[in-house]
């Protein structure tokens, strides 16, 4: 383990730090002498919040060493996603066509989830990922080591105020918004359903229509963020 005595000491910033770097130290100066911490980042489909999620628990980690005995990376990524209702019970409650949207989400597994990681530090959390291939949740395919001090979570709806989801933040360190042009987002999300097995049309529609709505709600949350950062470069946005 490093010697987190005094965390500001790997927060202080350099005339070379890059935007990513400087998200780092920032949730390393948030880190307390004991105990683990989440760090939330908030945004709409194709934002770039998982990119982001995994650049930020990386470097963390690099700016961070845990030296060669280390059984677990200061950091890890851990998405929302695997808290996606199963096919079969999207298909029993009739929300298939709009799987993505709130409350097709076990948004209370999630809130509890949150809570075992900063309460549960002595042994491994074990939680859910989500398979595209298959497009479904796979139970207890990610692990949090007891050695393990910073979470960084992300999902599209960690800021609406809206049970449960309003609960999040208040178990959160911090919650950012992850922002991406709206072109861009679309741009993505269409290659990202091709990828997944939709015909161009049917996965432009998807992403204008699904994923597009959804988004309305997500951005309406972007204020309460503690914290807006670009999807493209991971650069701060100034308040406007």
């Amino acid at each position: 383990m490093p010697d987190l005595s005094s965390a500001a000491s790997f927060g202080a910033p350099t005339g070379d730090d890059t935007p990513l770097d400087l998200l780092a130290r920032r949730v390393l100066d948030l880190l307390p002498v004991e105990g683990r911490i989440i760090v939330g980042i908030a945004g709409s489909p194709g934002a770039g919040k998982t990119t982001l999620a995994d650049r930020v628990a990386r470097r963390i980690t690099e700016l961070a060493p845990a030296g060669p005995d280390a059984a677990a990376p200061l950091a890890v990524h851990l998405p929302m996603d695997g808290f996606h209702l199963s096919n079969a019970t999207l298909d029993r409650l009739g929300r298939h066509d709009r799987k993505g949207a709130i409350d097709t989400f076990d948004g209370w597994g999630f809130v509890a989830l949150l809570r075992r990681l900063t309460a549960e530090t002595d042994h491994p959390v074990y939680a859910p990922s989500f398979d595209r291939a298959v497009d479904e949740g796979v139970a207890g395919a990610l692990v949090v080591e007891p050695g393990t001090r910073i979470v960084v979570v992300e999902g599209n709806y960690l800021l609406v105020d809206r049970k449960p989801w309003n609960l999040v933040p208040d178990l959160a360190a911090e919650v950012w918004f992850c922002e991406t042009p709206g072109s861009e987002r679309l741009q993505r999300l269409v290659a990202r359903h091709e990828r997944h097995g939709r015909n161009p049309e049917a996965a432009r529609d998807w992403a204008e229509n699904v994923d597009g709505a959804n988004a309305l709600l997500i951005e309406r949350s972007a204020p309460r963020a503690a914290l807006r950062v670009s999807g493209l470069d991971a650069t701060v946005i100034p308040p406007a």
